[in-house]
């Protein structure tokens, strides 16, 4: 690598692209990082150079999932593109298609921008979402067993979610442009994390923190029986950059889990910890009860009492990562969500 090399990384202020920019930085890259909002640009600044050290090797460019302005002037002298904005929300939308528009135009705007500047690789950061759901009850029950691997595909005509349909779309329209001539010699490799955890870098964290937050509150008497597949969002960013460095990681789709954890499991790692975190178990009936007056919480209602296995023998073996334990991953989360304020 030489600092001439320079990678756009899309969606800068979220929490796993604020950790992708650091890694970058750290292995000494020049980062143009995008905003939909340009007045964040000291935040996040702040956040991923703590230090002052990036210098100019870090800038900002103000780009929008939904429309083309500034597209093709922020890759320009770009190497590689890490393509990570995406909408999760905290709650169900009224209507799938305010995820679904912009995830997946947002990805092929990306990826056609891309390619007419000639960029070597893009990296785009999936999810979990579009490999394992959209399964009826009655297959669920069937494929307990299963373990799930990047050849798996959610069905986005089945029993899903706005968000892991936007997901599944969107990353299928990535796989679709990529056969296609416009995507010239360009090559494409797709990251599909589980839940993310670890470490805040300011008081911002993901739609699955509120996980960690909701634990050490103090308002969550007891733990429904909600099972996780996870990854540390260092791991994350580790993943994104072997995905865009390695040549055998090109043209393919990669699982990042650590291991599977139901809720009860991270919150008695926590108190472990020292945290006052509840150690009983919630009623089924009671979470259903609670989830009428609370859309978050109703989310995760199709999901009770279920795991999801899969495989992540590719990210050991390809991308040559080893993924940080679930207790690693939360502890160090609900310990900079107390030293942010972030709760």
């Amino acid at each position: 690598m030489t600092d001439t090399q320079t990678v756009l990384v899309t969606g800068a202020s979220g929490f796993i692209a604020k950790h992708c920019v650091k890694k970058l930085l750290e292995e000494g890259y020049t980062v143009r990082a995008s905003l939909r909002t340009p007045s964040r640009a000291d935040e996040v600044r702040a956040a991923v150079d703590p230090d002052g050290k990036a210098g100019d090797r870090l800038s900002f460019v103000t780009l929008n999932l939904d429309n083309d302005d500034g597209w093709d002037e922020a890759m320009e002298g770009c190497t590689y593109v890490q393509h990570v904005a995406s909408p999760f929300p905290p709650a169900e939308p009224e209507h799938e298609d305010e995820l679904i528009i912009p995830a997946r135009e947002g990805a092929l705007r990306a990826l056609r921008a891309a390619a007419k500047a000639g960029i070597k690789r893009v990296v785009l950061t999936s999810s979990m979402a579009a490999i394992a759901y959209g399964r009826t009850p009655a297959e669920e029950k069937a494929e307990q067993e299963r373990v799930f691997t990047e050849a798996d595909w959610s069905n986005p005509d089945g029993p899903i979610s706005a968000y892991s349909k936007s997901k599944t779309l969107a990353e299928r329209a990535a796989w679709d442009f990529m056969q296609t001539k416009d995507a010239g010699k360009m090559e494409l490799a797709v990251i599909n994390p589980g839940a993310v955890l670890g470490p805040l870098l300011d008081k911002s964290f993901s739609t699955s923190g509120q996980l960690v937050s909701r634990l050490i509150d103090g308002k969550v008497p007891a733990c429904p029986r909600l099972n996780w597949s996870m990854i540390d969002v260092r791991d994350v960013a580790d993943a994104h950059y072997e995905a865009m460095i390695r040549p055998e990681a090109a043209g393919k789709r990669f699982i990042l889990v650590s291991e599977n954890a139901w809720m009860l499991d991270i919150s008695k790692a926590l108190s472990r910890n020292g945290f006052k975190t509840p150690t009983r178990t919630l009623p089924d009936f009671a979470l259903r009860l609670i989830a009428i007056f609370d859309k978050t919480l109703r989310m995760t209602l199709s999901s009770l009492g279920t795991q999801t296995l899969v495989d992540n023998t590719a990210l050991r073996e390809t991308l040559g990562i080893t993924p940080r334990s679930v207790e690693e991953m939360s502890v160090s989360m609900a310990k900079t969500m107390r030293e942010f304020d972030a709760v």
